[in-house]
């Protein structure tokens, strides 16, 4: 996030509270919530009201927060319109997982864009994505659960791919391979975030076999030997 808002809760409430009581079980990292309505805070940008306006939706971002209260990010119309804030359970209408997004139809005359072309891809082709649960984030995630033009012709797509059980490397280079093919008849981008127990870990770190790799959690990234057992 470029932009954060202070909490609506004192830290040492996160802290006591811990990621049980942030709805972690019904909201998940990168899940697109559908907003009634959206606090003000004194640190949000000029033009949050307007894309508030435009799409009442944000997207659950890692960070722990007291009962109730969820992190979630805004996004503007611009690349760097970013801000992240609280939200309370109550002021949530409805959700979308990326999961629930990937057979979802784009809005007429957007099938072409590289990035909603490689998705269409990656649903049809044989690979080992078909026997696990993924899908879109990032604008294509976005623009699937809001109907409004937010890919253009150069957006990368980004994915979601849950491994909550340890998958063999085998398996992990191959999604990358399959990504990367993909990426390559699309003429475009595919980023990949893999979901493991300990937090999301860049698909391209786990296919390189670095003895450690970068895991994002609610804590705060840390880098673990097996995101799979985390300490």
């Amino acid at each position: 996030m470029r932009v954060c808002a202070t909490p609506p809760f004192p830290i040492a409430a996160a802290d006591a509270a811990g990621a049980a009581c942030t709805e972690s079980t019904r909201w998940r990292a990168h899940d697109l919530l559908h907003m009634q309505r959206l606090p003000h805070t004194h640190e949000e940008p000029d033009w949050v009201r307007a894309a508030f306006a435009r799409a009442p939706w944000a997207v659950v971002r890692r960070a722990r927060g007291a009962d109730g209260f969820i992190a979630v990010g805004v996004r503007g119309r611009e690349r760097g319109q970013r801000f992240g804030t609280w939200l309370h359970h109550q002021d949530i209408e409805s959700s979308c997982s990326p999961e629930t997004l990937l057979h979802r139809q784009p809005q007429a005359g957007r099938t072409a864009l590289p990035a909603l072309a490689a998705l269409a891809l990656l649903r049809d082709m044989p690979s080992p994505l078909l026997d696990l649960t993924w899908g879109p984030t990032g604008s294509a995630g976005f623009e699937l659960a809001t109907g409004l033009p937010t890919l253009s012709a150069t957006s990368d797509l980004d994915l979601l791919i849950r491994l909550p059980e340890r998958c063999e490397p085998a398996v992990i280079r191959a999604l990358a391979d399959t990504l990367a093919h993909a990426a390559t008849r699309a003429s475009t981008r595919v980023d990949a975030q893999v979901e493991t127990p300990a937090g999301g870990v860049a698909l391209a770190e786990l296919a390189a076999g670095k003895p450690r790799v970068l895991v994002r959690a609610n804590d705060g990234p840390q880098f673990l030997a097996d995101p799979w057992q985390p300490s």
